[in-house]
């Protein structure tokens, strides 16, 4: 059976070099995806979860950092290369620091883009993959099934609930804010957003889990956010 080629979404907003890279990659034997701003590149990653993103800092919309920022809450382990220029070394520290995986300097070549992104990819491979499961003394939820089984029921997750739900796991240490859930999981601007929408999904999703007898899983912690409970383990 032949291996699938690898995806990699790039987040780039000048044509010529969208356009330039998406020849690099297909010689390269990847597949190209594309999206060219920054305020719905979160959305799209999201949604075509690439193998890898290429994520150019200056972007229309919100810049990388912010994309980048959004997308290590959604997903600690997704390779990221950022896409700089040339002796900007603020960005690339920038970038290194936020949890970007290495970085590209324009102009760049195409043999360096190649060996940058196989590098990256070889060493992802050895990274914890993300959540999927989350177990408490009353039962355990599988995230990747949308599933949450108490002592004798089984209730399905909505896709949201369960994206609400690996966002708490994988940020466990600490409380997730409304405007945090609203970026990651609704992939919309919190700035003038309407954070309503968060608790209305947060009651709906207790109820699930309140009928399966694990309606303790999620803590609010008031005027802050979110959290999963202390008694929780998180695993792939």
């Amino acid at each position: 059976m032949t291996a699938a080629k690898p995806r990699v979404m790039i987040v780039e907003d000048d044509d010529a070099i969208r356009a330039g890279l998406c020849d690099v990659l297909r010689f390269g034997g990847y597949i190209p995806l594309t999206c060219a701003r920054g305020d719905t590149a979160l959305a799209q990653i999201l949604e075509a979860s690439p193998d890898l993103v290429l994520l150019d800092v200056m972007l229309p919309g919100r810049n990388g950092f912010e994309v980048l920022r959004d997308l290590r809450n959604a997903s600690a382990t997704l390779p990221v290369v950022m896409l700089t220029a040339r002796g900007d070394e603020r960005d690339r520290v920038e970038g290194l620091e936020r949890g970007a995986d290495d970085y590209v300097v324009k102009p760049f070549s195409a043999r360096e883009v190649l060996a940058r992104i196989g590098a990256v990819l070889r060493r992802s491979a050895e990274r914890p993959v993300d959540v999927h499961h989350i177990t408490v003394p009353a039962g355990t939820i599988d995230l990747a099934r949308c599933e949450a089984r108490g002592a004798s029921t089984v209730v399905t997750l909505s896709t949201r609930e369960a994206s609400v739900l690996r966002m708490l796991a994988a940020n466990r240490a600490r409380v997730v804010t409304r405007e945090e859930l609203l970026r990651v999981v609704w992939a919309v601007d919190p700035r003038g957003a309407e954070t309503r929408a968060v608790d209305m999904q947060m009651t709906r999703l207790r109820e699930s889990l309140a009928s399966v007898g694990l309606d303790a899983v999620i803590q609010t912690v008031r005027g802050k956010g979110y959290r999963l409970a202390a008694d929780a383990e998180v695993r792939a």
